[in-house]
């Protein structure tokens, strides 16, 4: 009994809302495979291991997505080096992103939240397409990231990790763990990285990647007592990150405000306090009771060029769940309540767009498994938010095996979320554009809030070929907007503009993957993506900017057999890009335009792995092999103060090839 109520502590908080199998999912062993896919859980989820994240240089959790087909990696634009994600064809904004199913990268923290989660701290991350789960909010639209921290109760006593790069990165992360008691564990994870040298490949004047250094570090404590049926977390975190970009000649103590040389920097603080307190009763293992509570305050102090752009967002958020069963173990039911708190800060130049958004929510969650092929999961919620009023959100998800490693799978659901124009487009302020909000009679900068539905179905079959394993699948998904806020590129390569959909906006998806063991321990993984994602415009209907419609990625890993634990772990990834639309840039003069479409490349990265023993070991890796870089990635570069200067639009790597190295040594 105490394992069982103990297990059930742990799915309490470990995991994400849509089934209490998914603690398998997230469960490390020596031999786990890198990503996994469950055949039992109703939801198409997928499960990036700690195994998965060392394959490539994965510094941050924004860079742990380059070997995974669910996730596209883009660089956000021509200068501050951030990559950001895609899911389904729709930027981050339209992610839930959580970490351990508390709201983490939201509002002031869209541009760059991603970059502030090491690596090395990640557990496992949880990637569910479609609408996600009820429990978590009603935000998400094309799906959901949550990502698990390494625990108190189960980590190492030391990690080192050291790495550094030829564009002149370097990073140091040590972890500290200790058990207190019986019942009580610490972890104390320090994070630091820097830039230390200006790199400028392509010759522009303007720095590829910022210079910069970033502090980071998260004190946590877990307490657990399989007798009272108690499990806790607590978690303090502080971060300070630093970006310095723009010419190589710029110096930010003589040059900030005049146009001696053009740059920018980007300072951010951040502190965060959550915790977590669920109990599991002794007589009802099925039955428990959890409370979540997060504040977090980000503090972001920029200026890019002339314009300036701060904002410091204090947050609360407040999570109340129940779970239970009706009648038996194969209807269970989860039902709660939330509130969320968001004090806005916001600045640009000398307008003050700052305000309060607040919302109270109560959910209800209907599980249905039979245990063997059919499960069900139809969720609703309520909420009245202060700007966005009373609305319903409804979520479903069915799953059906109809033959042994074959499932299908089929979801739909409503989402809703407020754009923060600016903080989710910063990379805009890298230009001459002025910014035109179109609309006023909304009550988030004028505009009404985003609403859209999201359809899919998938299916995966696990097979033999020649006796060697191999996998299969597709899926395919739909988001259709009934309002969006429309960010307009098309129209002026002077201007951006603001509006509320006046037509339509959808984006469809169909993704084929398959998978296959070539021997023991060579594995092959593929998939092929089309995006058909289109947006009526005040000019016409075009496909989305800066996405491609075709996608193909190809990951091969082998590992040698382990001899005295001494082995040999080889890694390389292809991503091909198709042609992308550019944002309109033809009044330009000509040595100031992009073409209408980008041309299509190839990029390949690789990672050699030497483990010695089971606590130490040394990696090898290169990015961007090929050396592919964009063309031209600043306009108007020889005049960065005039009128055609661009430097957000980012369809391709702009420094070029980049090698690293790095060890990591445990304590056991």
């Amino acid at each position: 009994m105490k394992k069982t109520i103990l297990l059930f502590g742990i799915l309490l908080f470990s995991v994400t809302a849509f089934s209490q199998e998914d603690l398998e999912e997230v469960k490390i062993t020596k031999k786990q495979k890198g990503i996994k896919k469950s055949y039992t859980l109703t939801a198409n989820t997928t499960v990036i291991t700690s195994k998965e994240l060392l394959k490539a240089a994965c510094c941050n959790l924004a860079e742990s997505f380059e070997t995974n087909p669910s996730i596209d990696v883009n660089f956000s634009d021509a200068l501050t080096g951030t990559k950001q994600i895609k899911m389904l064809g729709l930027t981050s904004p339209y992610l839930m992103i959580t970490e351990e199913n508390i709201p983490s990268v939201r509002g002031a923290s869209q541009a760059y939240g991603l970059s502030f989660t090491p690596g090395t701290w990640i557990e496992s991350v949880q990637i569910t397409k479609g609408a996600g789960s009820v429990v978590n909010g009603y935000e998400s639209i094309s799906g959901q990231i949550n990502t698990e921290l390494l625990k108190p109760l189960s980590d190492i006593p030391f990690f080192l990790n050291v790495y550094g790069s030829t564009d002149a990165r370097f990073e140091l992360n040590t972890h500290f763990n200790k058990k207190l008691s019986d019942k009580w564990a610490t972890s104390l994870f320090v994070h630091g990285n820097t830039r230390v040298a200006k790199n400028d490949m392509n010759d522009d004047g303007f720095l590829d990647n910022p210079l910069g250094k970033q502090i980071n570090v998260l004190n946590r404590y877990q307490y657990y007592n399989p007798d009272s049926g108690l499990v806790s977390f607590i978690n303090f975190r502080y971060m300070n990150d630093k970006k310095q970009t723009g010419e190589v000649d710029f110096d930010k103590d003589k040059d900030r405000g005049t146009t001696n040389y053009w740059g920018s920097e980007i300072n951010t603080e951040r502190f965060d306090v959550s915790t977590k307190i669920g109990y599991v009763f002794p007589d009802m293992p099925y039955q428990s009771i959890g409370f979540q509570n997060a504040f977090n305050t980000h503090n972001q102090e920029s200026y890019f060029g002339l314009n300036q752009y701060n904002i410091r967002q204090n947050s609360y958020y407040s999570n109340l769940i129940f779970n239970s069963i009706i009648s038996n173990t194969m209807h269970k039911f989860t039902t709660g309540l939330n509130f969320s708190y968001d004090q806005y800060q916001e600045f640009v130049n000398v307008t003050d767009y700052s305000r309060i958004d607040n919302s109270v929510g109560a959910f209800f969650e209907y599980t249905y498994d039979n245990t063997d092929n059919f499960s069900l999961i139809l969720g609703g919620r309520v909420d009245n938010h202060n700007r966005l009023g009373f609305f319903v959100t409804p979520r479903l998800h069915l799953r059906y095996n109809p033959w042994e490693s074959g499932v299908f799978r089929l979801s739909a659901g409503r989402g809703k979320r407020s754009a923060n124009i600016f903080a989710e487009n910063q990379q805009l302020f890298a230009s001459s554009r002025t910014f035109s909000i179109l609309d006023n009679e909304g009550k988030i900068y004028g505009m009404n809030a985003e609403i859209a539905w999201n359809y899919g179905f998938s299916f995966s079959q696990k097979f033999h070929i020649f006796n060697k394993n191999a996998e299969a699948g597709f899926d395919v998904y739909r988001t259709d907007f009934q309002n969006q806020v429309v960010v307009d590129l098309m129209q002026s390569p002077q201007e951006v503009s603001f509006y509320n959909l006046r037509g339509n906006s959808f984006a469809n998806s169909v993704q084929l993957e398959f998978n296959f063991e070539f021997i023991h321990n060579l594995n092959l993984r593929t998939a092929y993506k089309y995006y058909d994602i289109q947006t009526d415009y005040q000019t016409g209907t075009f496909q989305r900017p800066l996405q491609a419609k075709h996608r193909f990625l190809a990951n091969l890993e082998y590992e040698t057999r382990t001899e005295d634990e001494k082995y040999w772990k080889f890694d390389c990834t292809f991503n091909w890009t198709g042609k992308q639309q550019l944002p309109y840039t033809a009044s330009n003069p000509q040595a100031d335009q992009f073409p209408d479409f980008s041309p299509s490349y190839l990029i390949m990265n690789t990672q050699v792995t030497r483990v010695f023993s089971p606590v130490f070991e040394v990696y090898i890796g290169g990015e961007n092999i090929g050396n592919y870089q964009q063309e031209k990635a600043i306009l108007g570069s020889d005049n960065p103060f005039g009128p055609n200067f661009d430097a957000s639009v980012a369809y391709a790597p702009i420094f070029g090839q980049m090698y690293y190295a790095g060890l990591r040594f445990k304590i056991k």
